[in-house]
């Protein structure tokens, strides 16, 4: 039913990803899927990485350790932004085509006050992608 899931991920904040990178895992062994870890990062040094290309290896290595924790295929795919609070949306949604994924399954956050000012990455891929989107609480 699936072949390629995109999963997208923030290494800064990968403890909190469990329960959709569960998700992900079982359903990319369950269809047979790729699951495909995406990441954006600043074109500035970071927390997480000094270079987009390191960042790029970071990503790659978690996406392996997925693959062998979990049992399943995987592959992952860096994107570098000026400014990833601003078009991380934007960059997730030329993600999905880039990575023909046909499933997203991405983490979401609890709904808060600041969610009537800025709608959520999850709400606003859910919204565009012309693809199925799991968000995971």
């Amino acid at each position: 039913m699936f072949e390629r899931i995109m999963v997208p991920v923030d290494l800064g904040h990968a403890e909190k990803l469990e329960k959709a990178l569960l998700c992900a895992a079982d359903l990319a062994a369950h269809y047979g899927a790729t699951a495909v870890y995406v990441g954006v990062t600043t074109e500035q040094p970071s927390a997480i990485a000094r270079t987009p290309a390191e960042y790029a290896k970071k990503l790659a290595a978690f996406a392996a350790e997925q693959g062998e924790l979990r049992g399943i295929a995987t592959d992952s795919k860096a994107y570098a932004s000026h400014d990833p609070s601003i078009d991380l949306d934007p960059t997730l949604l030329k993600a999905v085509k880039e990575t023909e994924a046909d499933l997203v399954v991405m983490a979401s956050h609890i709904p808060n006050v600041a969610d009537r000012f800025w709608p959520a990455n999850g709400g606003s891929i859910a919204t565009h992608a012309d693809v199925s989107v799991m968000l995971v609480r």
